[in-house]
């Protein structure tokens, strides 16, 4: 079903439950993988990606459709987990180092991670990254995403974008490079 269809159907008071349940079986696979690489957490994502179709359901009866309705829920979602990771911070006085250790300790226990030495690498050198660069990160990489709409998530300018993205992996490439190196490898259990 298309966006606009289920839009219409959402406005319509006798239709609106039946037009909000397609839009969650349309987009909830996308909003749950789009959480779940920020926050790696299968039942923090799992919350998380409640949350965003919460908000989703409270908030659609006012989209303006001036953007695609796609676009508007990763928004949503791109939020929810930045606050979340905010939030995990705060809530445990933890510096960033131990939260990426965290983050780490539950991508190294993931089985579709763990055996996969590569995919390891990637995540531990991504885990690194500033909220935002892995964010834009993961929006690039995994998603595809063109940095138009990426801008449209994230509220920030495609310039920026491109130069985030840069950033990211020229800092990703540097780690996994020099993963091997003894002297990182005390790091790296750090």
């Amino acid at each position: 079903m298309e966006d606009h269809e289920i839009l219409s159907k959402f406005q319509q008071p006798a239709s609106r439950n039946l037009a909000f349940n397609q839009l969650v079986r349309k987009y909830q696979q996308k909003v749950y993988w789009h959480v779940r690489k920020m926050v790696i957490d299968h039942d923090d994502a799992d919350d998380l990606t409640q949350d965003v179709f919460v908000k989703v359901f409270q908030h659609l009866e006012n989209f303006r459709q001036d953007a695609q309705l796609f676009t508007w829920i990763y928004r949503i979602a791109t939020n929810e987990c930045l606050s979340f990771l905010k939030s995990k911070r705060r809530k445990f006085f933890l510096p960033l180092n131990d939260v990426g250790a965290e983050l780490l300790a539950k991508v190294e226990a993931d089985p579709a991670v763990a055996g996969d030495a590569i995919e390891l690498k990637l995540q531990r050198a991504m885990l690194r990254l500033p909220d935002k660069q892995r964010l834009v990160f993961n929006l690039r990489y995994y998603d595809e995403m063109p940095y138009e709409q990426m801008a449209e998530v994230t509220g920030t300018s495609v310039g920026a974008l491109k130069a985030s993205y840069h950033h990211a992996a020229r800092k990703i490439e540097e780690y996994i490079t020099n993963a091997d190196d003894p002297a990182l490898s005390s790091d790296e259990s750090a």
